[in-house]
């Protein structure tokens, strides 16, 4: 049943740029022509009139309907339509446009293909290194369903840095990634540095109803799988029809798990209330010996994101 309870009231730290600045305008645009996606759009990310205000986008290809059905995600869920085959070689050419030094690639899931879309992943990557051979790539990968393969096609490929969000604790899965195995997200970052990849990161958010220690717990999971980036962020419920908003986060919260996460080593931590998974994540790439003409974000606590794929705005 859609929960019909009066959403709660937004704290202040929440409030993020309003959209529609020329540069936005432009970059939506550019969207349009080359009939692409972007999660900034497809899951409302708050922080899109601040991101595309910056000329910077995160672009989920593999279209724009995932397989699964996540109790946070505001992406349109169903039966997607035949994989796209030049899809690649215009991202990489939105990405050559746009001047970016960092890329960041994601995807809907696609369970329903062979190898869950990893050849795309793969093919999305070459064409970015072709046509963008001075841009650093980061990719935001489903699980595939386990698949060791797919993954083994994605990192061949030669990410500088591979995203996996665990997204919350495993109390929760069942609500919130029902079709998903917290297990099976770690094995997939434990594989990857087994693999030999050594830039792996991942996500968390805080406000679905997780307890303290969960989410030490989680963190302390990660931090055992090699993980070198970690993002932490306040869930923010898309509609009526998602998984509710059970508390907001004060900024002084994020600061604390920040500090916990860099005590166990992690190389970059990026927390705060606003916070997505790409959050300065040309920082982020820098800060970890890619992307060398980015300016390394610090790995602040508690600022305000400019990239995401969560959830949206009530």
């Amino acid at each position: 049943m859609p929960d019909t309870s009066p959403r709660p009231r937004l704290p202040v730290w929440l409030r993020a740029k309003a959209a529609g600045s020329p540069a936005y305008l432009d970059l939506k645009g550019l969207v349009a022509e080359l009939r692409l996606h972007t999660v900034c759009e497809s899951a409302r990310c708050p922080n899109i009139g601040e991101c595309w205000h910056q000329r910077t986008a995160t672009f989920m290809i593999l279209g724009d309907v995932c397989t699964r059905s996540c109790g946070f995600c505001a992406v349109k869920t169903g039966r997607p339509a035949a994989v796209d085959e030049e899809e690649p070689e215009r991202v990489a050419l939105a990405v050559s446009r746009l001047g970016l030094q960092h890329a960041v690639i994601t995807s809907v899931n696609r369970d329903e293909l062979p190898d869950g879309g990893a050849g795309v992943f793969a093919r999305t990557i070459e064409a970015l290194r072709r046509l963008c051979p001075g841009t650093s790539v980061e990719v935001l990968i489903p699980d595939f369903k386990g698949d060791l393969e797919a993954l083994r096609t994605v990192l061949a490929a030669g990410p500088d840095i591979l995203n996996h969000n665990v997204e919350t604790v495993p109390r929760l899965y069942r609500l919130m990634r029902p079709q998903a195995r917290y297990e099976r997200s770690l094995e997939l970052l434990s594989r990857a540095h087994g693999l030999g990849h050594r830039a792996t990161k991942s996500g968390i958010m805080l406000g679905a109803g997780e307890e303290a220690e969960e989410v030490a717990s989680v963190i302390r999971d990660l931090a055992s799988v090699h993980c070198r980036i970690l993002t932490i962020g306040q869930y923010l419920s898309p509609s009526s029809q998602h998984v509710p908003v059970a508390r907001f986060a004060p900024p002084e919260e994020f600061a604390r798990w920040a500090e916990l996460a860099r005590g166990l080593g992690f190389a970059h931590v990026e927390s705060g209330p606003l916070v997505r998974s790409s959050y300065h994540a040309a920082g982020q790439a820098a800060h970890l010996g890619h992307a060398p003409d980015a300016k390394p974000a610090g790995g602040s606590a508690g600022a305000p994101s400019t990239h995401g794929e969560q959830a949206a705005l009530p």
